[in-house]
């Protein structure tokens, strides 16, 4: 089963969304912004999510996780929980 390493901002608006990719592909840290920002509580810890498996999260996330580029901010991912800044950290 593939397996994927990632992190993620979780905001209420795409217009947030937006704003903070944007701030990440102008060199803004992606933890301190998933700090200061993020819904979920991981984001206390940068937003990461750990190691997790296809299927283990919801169907709009894996899609983004298993196919998009490692290393690269992905989004805005709307969920049923609001709008992800998605960043694949490994993929095996």
């Amino acid at each position: 089963m593939p397996r994927a390493k990632a992190r993620h901002i979780l905001v209420s608006s795409e217009a947030d969304c937006l704003d903070l990719i944007e701030q990440i592909k102008n060199g803004a840290d992606f933890a301190a912004l998933a700090q200061q920002h993020s819904q979920c509580p991981s984001g206390r810890q940068g937003g990461d999510l750990g190691e997790f498996g296809l299927g283990e999260m919801v169907r709009e996330f894996d899609q983004v996780v298993f196919n998009e580029a490692v290393g690269e901010p992905h989004g805005p991912v709307k969920t049923q929980f609001g709008y992800h800044i998605v960043e694949i950290t490994e993929r095996g």
